[in-house]
């Protein structure tokens, strides 16, 4: 049974000869039913504190549980971006040793084209040296013919002058 301020207010005691003052407990117990009427007053605004707290703790444990979730997909997504950006990476490196590979490849196939060409070009340059010689030595040996050519036209010549002097006299 719950007992309210109006129950203190109008509860009545019998009296006896030689009992409590009457006047006394009726004004205790109106002081008690204002204390008590006071209390349960502070204890309905606390019951109402407490249900408002635990609304409000409600909220922050749905906001934790939130944020918890949030901080987990954040880390699953860093987790993939993470995994993504080492593939990708790894994509990247693969496709630039594929374009070194193809580069060093042609600057070997270059070079040995180069080497080549050098050695064509050695070949005929030792080529052109003995045709030069060759015609240099043509030439020398056209030119000693030429000059004992001339040196027998000359003493011709000097013969022919000698007899036409020799004839003149």
């Amino acid at each position: 049974m719950k007992t309210t301020p109006i129950d203190i207010q109008q509860q009545q005691f019998k009296v006896k000869f030689r009992g409590f003052d009457i006047h006394a407990v009726d004004s205790f117990l109106e002081e008690m039913a204002d204390t008590f009427e006071v209390m349960q007053h502070q204890i309905e605004n606390l019951n109402d504190k407490i249900h408002r707290l635990k609304l409000e703790n409600q909220g922050y444990k749905e906001r934790e549980d939130t944020f918890k979730r949030a901080i987990l997909n954040s880390q699953e997504v860093l987790e993939q971006i993470k995994d993504n950006a080492n593939k990708s990476a790894e994509i990247i490196i693969a496709d630039a040793e594929v374009k070194a590979e193809k580069i060093l490849n042609r600057a070997h196939n270059r070079l040995s084209q180069l080497h080549e060409d050098i050695t064509e070009l050695k070949r005929q340059r030792m080529q052109i040296e003995v045709q030069i010689r060759s015609i240099i030595e043509t030439h020398t040996k056209l030119l000693d013919m030429g000059k004992e050519e001339t040196k027998i036209l000359d003493d011709v010549d000097s013969k022919v002058k000698l007899l036409k002097h020799t004839d003149q006299f």
